[in-house]
């Protein structure tokens, strides 16, 4: 398990204009500098582990070791021994003695994520320690004093965990001598197209292409019109693999690709007789056989992908994870080789050669 014992110069930027999020990191400043224990709150993928290194870099403590811990990677026994250490034959496999986290933060900053999973019992002792500076190594009874700023972080309601008996309220006193709550994404509209500007051009070079050509106006919509549940984590999945899956790259990116699994062959039907959970049936319920209702679903599925990106083939066949000879080979099995002709473009007024094989444009 990786140990950070140093400021991360790799460690992607803070980005955003929304008011709510410049709130955030004017607080954080503040903080920065108090040598006080600060809790982190934001739903998943908000950036909380990118505040808790604000916190660190911005504070006495920068150069000090900057230590992270995942709270809900590990068992109880094995989140006791991680933080505190233990001693040679505290149990079986402990051959020699191991480091707790606290002393290899010694000095500097110990960020515990997902900080509500940890047990009472761990709890506790993160408690004593922060009151103390002190704790036992599991299986010895040496007492070892560090100065440690513990900097936690949670995507769950705290004080609604320790009202029902579930997270030690005396703890979460200490924990939270102030609070940084994190907006959601869906709180920072106007950082929507700021982000994925940020997170193209990165992924641009990742790809080794000349320039990012940027998105088009319909893409900026469907993105700012997406609710984000997975927050800024989930937008730059999204904008990476919607760059990736774009056969353009000298065009602007129109589709954009949120769902990875959407595809005419995703295993639908097998995977509704396993469901616990009821399916809601689509407006319009095809009748026939299950062949038939396949058919028609597909048939469908293909008419307004292909109305929604103006029948420009190659895009379609982007948004739905095809490539160019998936889709015609769909389009000539459903018969919609004879769908309406989408309006010239400017590119084909202007005199360029269409695709006269087709009433859909290939490009």
């Amino acid at each position: 398990m990786a140990i950070s014992t140093k400021p991360d110069p790799d460690l992607p930027p803070l980005v955003g204009e929304a008011p709510a999020f410049r709130a955030a990191l004017a607080q954080v400043s503040r903080l920065a500098a108090l040598d006080r224990p600060v809790l982190v709150v934001g739903e998943r993928g908000t950036g909380k582990e990118l505040v808790a290194a604000r916190l660190t870099y911005l504070s006495p403590r920068w150069d000090k070791p900057f230590v992270k811990l995942n709270c809900a990677t590990l068992a109880e026994s094995l989140l006791d021994s991680e933080l505190f250490g233990h001693e040679a034959g505290a149990f079986t496999g402990a051959t020699r003695r191991r480091l707790s986290r606290f002393e290899i933060a010694d000095g500097g900053t110990l960020f515990l994520d997902e900080i509500a999973t940890a047990s009472l019992a761990v709890q506790e002792k993160i408690l004593r320690v922060i009151e103390y500076g002190s704790f036992e190594r599991v299986g010895g009874n040496e007492v070892q004093r560090v100065d440690v700023r513990i900097i936690a972080a949670t995507n769950v309601d705290l004080p609604a965990l320790a009202a029902a008996g579930r997270f030690r309220s005396d703890l979460l006193d200490r924990l939270a001598f102030d609070v940084v709550t994190i907006p959601p994404l869906r709180e920072r509209a106007e950082d929507v197209a700021l982000l994925a500007e940020h997170v193209a051009r990165a992924m641009t070079r990742e790809l080794g292409r000349a320039a990012f050509a940027g998105f088009t106006r319909d893409a900026l919509a469907r993105l700012a019109a997406h609710r984000w549940p997975g927050n800024v984590r989930e937008l730059k999945n999204v904008v990476e693999r919607s760059l990736h899956r774009w056969p353009l790259p000298d065009e602007p990116v129109d589709a954009i690709v949120f769902d990875p699994f959407a595809s005419p062959h995703r295993p639908a039907a097998a995977a509704a007789t396993t469901a616990t959970a009821p399916v809601a049936a689509p407006a319009e319920e095809p009748s026939g056989d299950f062949a038939a209702r396949v058919h028609a679903y597909e048939q469908r599925l293909l008419a307004e992908a292909l109305a929604a990106h103006h029948y420009n083939q190659r895009r379609t066949a982007a948004a739905l994870g095809l490539t160019y000879d998936q889709l015609r080979h769909y389009l000539r099995k459903h018969a919609l080789g004879s769908a309406r002709r989408e309006a010239p473009s400017p590119a084909s007024a202007s005199g360029c050669v269409s695709n006269r094989g087709s009433p859909h444009r290939a490009d």
